[in-house]
């Protein structure tokens, strides 16, 4: 399945733990260090359960619906939602629509962007990457490279 991105503007393409990420806004542009980046995922796309120890994440939905746990607390979110996981609560999510989705991330502090730019492969296909199930050498160097970035993975992804 090929998926392309719907963005008004470019930015920094990077192909993200089977995700498309651009960079909208990197914290290196402005002072108070905010990140936006928008993420195209495919259906059944979950992250294993995490914590982020320095930065509240939040999630702004543009297409699509996905399913929250948020300290245990299941949400559902579609487009024009916003959600927030604040820094110190594990947290998780999975893209429950079909078609996939879209949604913008926004942290400070730049420990997301940052987990984002060491593990993405940086691309000029605005699409999806080719879908593979994550090896164990790549999830021990996803597992590392969040703990170089202040997020502690504690759990699996959401099924």
């Amino acid at each position: 399945m090929t998926m392309h991105a719907k963005t008004d503007s470019d930015g920094e393409l990077l192909w993200f733990a089977g995700s498309l990420a651009t960079i909208k806004v990197s914290g290196e542009a402005g002072a108070d260090t905010i990140s936006v980046i928008e993420h195209l995922m495919p259906y059944g796309s979950s992250p294993p359960l995490h914590i982020h120890v320095n930065e509240d994440e939040v999630f702004h939905i543009l297409d699509g619906v996905m399913r929250f746990n948020v300290g245990g607390k299941e949400l559902v979110g579609r487009a024009g939602q916003t959600m927030m996981a604040p820094k110190g609560v594990p947290h998780s999510y999975r893209v429950e629509s079909a078609e996939g989705a879209r949604c913008l991330t926004v942290t400070t502090r730049g420990d997301f962007e940052r987990l984002v730019r060491e593990i993405g492969v940086p691309t000029d296909k605005a699409e999806l990457p080719p879908q593979v199930a994550p090896t164990p050498e790549a999830i021990t160097a996803l597992t590392e490279a969040c703990a170089r970035n202040g997020i502690d993975i504690i759990g699996a992804p959401l099924s």
